[in-house]
């Protein structure tokens, strides 16, 4: 048996063996780090941006649909083939596994560079189409540049972080995304301030810390610190298995691709109400997403031993995998709202403690996504499993709830009767029916699970 075997089978027991409760935090705690640190630099830029003034705070608002829909590209192919990976490596098909992967990581490069491409030739007008008002475009622009040129290292980035998590490595997968944020943080007020940069700087931070997070990412797969290999021979042209991984990763595309959708309408509908408005709901929508990333780095860490496991044929530690991090995460989410809500005007006055239309906006739509947080726990494990085990028709229908199917009809409908305020709910009752719909999706996977068991004794 050489290394690279052993290595491969000395994994396989640990992801199929290991206690459920054991392997599931292990593998959360590093993805739900690295979770917090990618949304905590996310924050820090809105923070930093926050001081200079509210039409630059909305800025960062305007550009963060850019940033969804660049993520949208690096999540659909690093979930479809992290899903695919994880599930061919409990089948002991290696082989397959490094295909997916090499081929997702160098479609995410070229895909990247055409956004960059696309976007530095109309970077005005596309500013505008999300939403700039004519105070915040100058801001936008400058910040939006940067962000541009950073595309196609975070849409490979993406795709690397799920294959490293998808293995049960997601050690490795924290220690590129962490090094990229701290710096990032420690960036920001020095390219704002100190060299008086503004917007700019926030954004050449980020493009700085995505360089940096993608070279570490790449090392560990050249060092073999990941038993998959990046070989561009393992790249294949065959259109199947491009299919097998846009389908499999099509929730994440659904997902991040209407939370873009989303914004931009959040950001128009919020500027009737001027710069205030668009500021407020940025700096809400990324904290709240600050909280919901522990939910889905728990689910992450659960990602790939449901993927293992079912690939395996051992239902059973599926089940079990799926109890736990429910629990989990809706003890979380339950705690971290009512901290929330407790202190959400402390929190918008970290930011905008100069304009108190800001956080009157900001605590009111703050307090109304608290009472959803705990039910976004449910819609979050049910998507997981789905989407893990290629149940790709009823994820993607899942992933559409949130920020498509109820998101957007209730951003254009609710503040033309309830104003200012249905823009503060919208989110909030979009989540809470997203959760009922989870439910009778989860009832259904456990039962068509039931029928797969049974064939096997048989």
């Amino acid at each position: 048996m050489d290394a690279s075997t052993g290595r491969d089978e000395k994994q396989f027991i640990k992801m199929t063996e290991t206690p459920i409760p054991r392997l599931i935090t292990k593998l959360a705690i590093p993805t739900t780090v690295s979770m917090l640190v990618t949304s905590i630099y996310n924050l820090a830029d809105t923070f930093f941006v926050s001081k200079l003034s509210t039409s630059a705070s909305g800025a960062v608002g305007i550009v963060f649909s850019l940033m969804t829909m660049i993520q949208a590209v690096g999540f659909t192919l690093g979930m479809g083939a992290g899903s695919l990976v994880s599930r061919k490596l409990g089948m002991k098909d290696k082989k397959a596994a490094d295909m997916y992967a090499s081929t997702a990581f160098y479609t995410a490069i070229v895909l990247g560079a055409l956004i960059t491409l696309f976007g530095q030739l109309f970077t005005e007008g596309l500013m505008r189409l999300l939403g700039a008002t004519d105070t915040i475009l100058e801001y936008a622009v400058a910040y939006g540049n940067y962000i541009l040129w950073a595309a196609p290292f975070m849409c490979a980035s993406f795709v690397m972080n799920n294959i490293l998590r998808s293995e049960g490595k997601a050690a490795f997968a924290m220690i590129g995304l962490c090094t990229g944020g701290i710096l990032n943080i420690i960036l920001d007020p020095i390219l704002i301030f100190t060299l008086d940069l503004k917007t700019a700087g926030a954004a050449l931070a980020t493009l700085i810390s995505q360089l940096v997070s993608f070279a570490i990412l790449l090392t560990m797969f050249l060092i073999h610190k990941s038993n998959i290999s990046l070989n561009p021979k393992n790249v294949t042209f065959r259109p199947k298995p491009y299919t097998e991984i846009v389908l499999t990763g099509f929730p994440s595309l659904s997902r991040q691709g209407l939370a873009s959708v989303a914004t931009v309408l959040l950001n128009k509908a919020a500027k009737s109400y001027g710069d205030p408005a668009i500021a407020a709901m940025t700096i809400v929508t990324k904290v709240c997403m600050l909280v919901l990333c522990i939910c889905l780095g728990v689910g992450q860490g659960f990602m790939p031993v449901a993927g293992y496991n079912y690939g395996a044929k051992k239902f059973d530690r599926v089940r079990k995998s799926f109890r736990f991090t429910l629990i989990t995460d809706c003890v979380i989410m339950t705690s971290l709202s009512i901290v929330l809500f407790c202190f959400a005007p402390q929190i918008m006055r970290l930011f905008r403690a100069e304009d108190e239309t800001v956080i009157q906006i900001g605590t009111a739509a703050m307090r109304a996504q608290c009472f959803a947080m705990p039910l976004s726990a449910v819609t979050v494990v049910v998507n997981t499993i789905l989407q893990s085990l290629g149940k790709s028709i009823r994820a993607t229908i899942l992933s559409c709830c949130r920020q498509g199917i109820f998101f957007i009809p209730l951003i254009l409908l609710l503040p033309r009767f309830l104003g200012l305020q249905g823009i503060e709910y919208t989110q909030a009752l979009a989540d809470a029916l997203t959760c009922l719909v989870s439910i009778p999706f989860a009832f259904w996977f456990f039962s068509e699970l039931k029928k797969e068991e049974r064939q096997l004794i048989q």
